[in-house]
C-alpha cells in the first residue's frame, strides 16, 4: 500500500513540475519579448526601406533579401530562399478622377487603381455615372441603362458587425467581380467604394478579376468621404458625369521566392510546424499591418526560441510567403513542394490580422474535451488571450490538399481599426504600437512552445 501512495505521489509532483515548468516558460517568452525592439526594429526598416513591395517589384527583391540576412543573423539550422514565378503588375502614373457636375464643375477626388486592372490608356475614360450598391441592382437596370456608363459601386462595410472582417467579406465581393459584371451590360468602367469604416479620404486598393469570354474595363477604388461626396451628388443631378485616368498594366510574370527559416526538431525533424506570413505588399503604402508585422512575428518566434534555448520536438519552420496580395503564387509553391520533397506537415499557422492586441489563438482541432487544450486555454488566462475554433489563411490553405489531416491556426486581434489601415496608403509603419507587436509574437510563440511540448493535436 505504502509503494502504490509512494509512486502516487512521485507521479503527481512530476505533473506539476511539468505544469509548473510550462507555466514558468511562457512567462520567459512573454518577458523575453516584451523587452526586446528587435521585430520592432526589423518591421521599421522594413517598411522605411521596401514600401510599396508588390510581387514582381524591385522592392519586394529587397524585402526579400533582408528578411534572409535577417535569419542568418540568428543562426538557425536552415536558411534559404524557395523560387516562384509571380504577377507583375505595374500601377504606372499616380491616378487622376473627377466629379464632373454641371452646377458646380470639375470637383478631383482621392481614387486608386485596382490590382491586375487594366488602364484607361492616356486620354483617361469620362462618361455619366451610375451608382448601385449590389450585383442585382446592376440586373435590374439593365443593359439600356448601364451601357456606355461608369458604374459606382457604393456599398458599404456594414458597421454594425462586430466582426469586421464580416463586414469587409460582405462588401468585398463588389470589388473582385465589379468590373466583370458592370462589362456584362455594357459599362466602360467601375468606381468601387472603399473597404473600410472609417471615414476619410485614403482610398484602398486590392486585386480585381475579369472573367474569360468579358470585356475587360478599367476598375478604381474611391476613398469613403469622396464616395459619400459622389453618391450626394448623383442625387443631385441625373446626368452627372465622372472621368479618371490610369496607366496601370500587366506585364509578363518575372521570378521571385518565399524566404524560409527553420529550428529543427529534437525529436520528430521530418514533422514541420509552419509559421509565416506575407512579405509582398500592396504599393500604394508600406504594408506595416498587412502584412509585414506578420512577418517580423513569424521570425520573432524562431528568435524567442533561440534565445531561451528552447528546443522543439517538431521542426519549428517560418515562411515570408510572396504575391499573397495578387495570385497567391508563393502559398501555392510551397504547398507544391511540400508535397513533391515528401515533407511532412503536421500544423500551419498564417499571420495575416494586423499586429493589433492579440485577443485569441485559433485553431481548427480545438476539443474543449481533450486534456491538453483546456491546459493550453488555462494558462493562456493570466494573458487575457482566450482559445477558439477557426484558424487558416490564404497562403497556408493550398496545403490542405496534400495534408487532409493538417491542423490550421492563427493569431486572432483585436480588429476594429484593422480596415483603417488594410491595402491602403495609411497602413504605416507609425499605425504599429510596439507592445502590440511584441504581445502577439510572444502569444504565437508561447502556443507552438504548448503545442510542440505537449504534442499536436
Amino acid at each position: 500500500m505504502r509503494k502504490i501512495s509512494t509512486l502516487l505521489a512521485v507521479v503527481l509532483y512530476t505533473v506539476t513540475l511539468t505544469a509548473q515548468n510550462e507555466k514558468i516558460q511562457i512567462r520567459n517568452i512573454f518577458d523575453q519579448a516584451l523587452k526586446s525592439d528587435v521585430a520592432y526594429n526589423q518591421l521599421k526598416w522594413l517598411c522605411e526601406n521596401t514600401a510599396g513591395r508588390i510581387c514582381g517589384s524591385p522592392e519586394a527583391a529587397t524585402a526579400v533579401e533582408y528578411m534572409r540576412q535577417e535569419m542568418l543573423k540568428m543562426n538557425l539550422d536552415t536558411v534559404y530562399l524557395q523560387s516562384c514565378m509571380v504577377k507583375n503588375w505595374k500601377r504606372g502614373e499616380p491616378e487622376k478622377a473627377y466629379i464632373l457636375s454641371k452646377k458646380m464643375g470639375r470637383i478631383e477626388v482621392p481614387v486608386s487603381a485596382l490590382g491586375l486592372s487594366i488602364g484607361t490608356g492616356n486620354d483617361g475614360l469620362g462618361a455619366k455615372i451610375v451608382e448601385v450598391s449590389s450585383f442585382k441592382e446592376l440586373e435590374l437596370l439593365g443593359k439600356n441603362k448601364i451601357e456606355g456608363k461608369i458604374v459606382f459601386f457604393n456599398k458599404p462595410m456594414d458597421p454594425i458587425l462586430i466582426n469586421t472582417f464580416s463586414a469587409y467579406g460582405g462588401a468585398a465581393g463588389l470589388r473582385t467581380g465589379g468590373a466583370a459584371e458592370a462589362a456584362k451590360y455594357g459599362a466602360i468602367g467601375v468606381v468601387v467604394r472603399s473597404l473600410t469604416l472609417a471615414s476619410d479620404d485614403h482610398p484602398h486598393t486590392g486585386v480585381m478579376q475579369y472573367q474569360n469570354g468579358i470585356k475587360k474595363i478599367p476598375a478604381i477604388m474611391i476613398s469613403t468621404k469622396a464616395a459619400d461626396l459622389l453618391s450626394s451628388y448623383i442625387g443631385q443631378e441625373n446626368d452627372l458625369g465622372f472621368y479618371f485616368r490610369t496607366t496601370c498594366q500587366t506585364l509578363p510574370d518575372v521570378p521571385s521566392n518565399n524566404v524560409i527559416g527553420e529550428i529543427r526538431g529534437s525529436k520528430y525533424p521530418d514533422k514541420i510546424i509552419t509559421i509565416g506570413g506575407h512579405l509582398d505588399a500592396w504599393d500604394t503604402g508600406q504594408g506595416a499591418h498587412d502584412d509585414g508585422g506578420g512577418c517580423v512575428q513569424s521570425i520573432e518566434v524562431l528568435r524567442l526560441f533561440t534565445e531561451l534555448g528552447i528546443k522543439p520536438n517538431f521542426t519549428i519552420r517560418a515562411v515570408m510567403f510572396m504575391d499573397e496580395e495578387v495570385a497567391q503564387r508563393g502559398g501555392q509553391k510551397y504547398a507544391e513542394l511540400a508535397d513533391q520533397n515528401q515533407e511532412n506537415h503536421v500544423m500551419a499557422i498564417e499571420l495575416d490580422r494586423g499586429v493589433l492586441v492579440p485577443r485569441a489563438v485559433a485553431f481548427s482541432s480545438l476539443d474543449q474535451n481533450n486534456t491538453n487544450h483546456q491546459k493550453i486555454a488555462e494558462l493562456f488566462k493570466p494573458y487575457n488571450i482566450n482559445i477558439v475554433k477557426g484558424g487558416g489563411g490564404v497562403d497556408i490553405g493550398p496545403l490542405k490538399q496534400y495534408y487532409p489531416s493538417i491542423i490550421f491556426g492563427d493569431l486572432v486581434t483585436d480588429d476594429q481599426r484593422y480596415f483603417d489601415f488594410h491595402h491602403s496608403e495609411n497602413d504605416r509603419f507609425e499605425q504599429v504600437n510596439k507592445r502590440e507587436l511584441q504581445l502577439g509574437a510572444a502569444t504565437i510563440a508561447s502556443f507552438i512552445y504548448l503545442m510542440d511540448h505537449l504534442g499536436v493535436e
